[in-house]
């Protein structure tokens, strides 16, 4: 169960508002010089202002745009525990997935959610609520496999620690 305050964001959220290309390329080699940057046309001093356990609550297409992997560890380095999307760019959800940061498709709580309430997410049971305005929200649970990785911490992890999963076995 993850329990935060919520970051309400808006539809299309792209990798470029997450993390800029700017500061991608210019500190490709370390993550944490990109850290004071995330969000930061968004929300300002975003990196400051978050907390472990925060949880964004966005709109439709989030993640859109490049393939960046940066743009979920980022999130997930500054504190962010979930993301909460109307719908999400297939290869964010992907990256997210695989370096560990939970992302939930919902409907009825982004609309209801505003930036500092309390939300919810228990992705087993398949439920993220709204606590402040009351909204809960049956989401569909997350495939055992995707679970796997994500309580690894990410594919990687689940790899150092398991072997390569069942289902990626013989795919050569």
């Amino acid at each position: 169960m993850i329990r935060g305050k919520c970051w309400k964001l808006e539809d299309n959220v792209s990798t470029d508002h997450i993390i800029s290309g700017k500061y991608k390329f210019g500190a490709i080699d370390s993550l944490d010089a990109m850290v004071p940057h995330v969000l930061e046309e968004v929300i300002p001093d975003f990196y400051k202002k978050v907390r472990k356990g925060d949880v964004i609550v966005a709109g439709r297409n989030f993640g859109k745009g490049s393939s960046r992997e940066q743009a979920p560890r980022l999130l997930k380095m500054v504190g962010v525990s979930a993301v909460v999307a109307k719908s999400f760019s297939h290869i964010f959800f992907r990256n997210a997935i695989n370096v560990g940061l939970l992302v939930v498709v919902a409907q009825k709580v982004p609309d209801v959610s505003e930036t500092g309430d309390t939300v919810e997410v228990d992705p087993e049971g398949g439920v993220v609520r709204n606590v402040t305005k009351g909204v809960e929200e049956t989401v569909n649970a997350l495939p055992s496999e995707v679970t796997a990785i994500l309580k690894a911490g990410g594919i990687v992890e689940y790899i150092k620690n398991h072997g390569a999963p069942p289902w990626l076995k013989g795919t050569e």
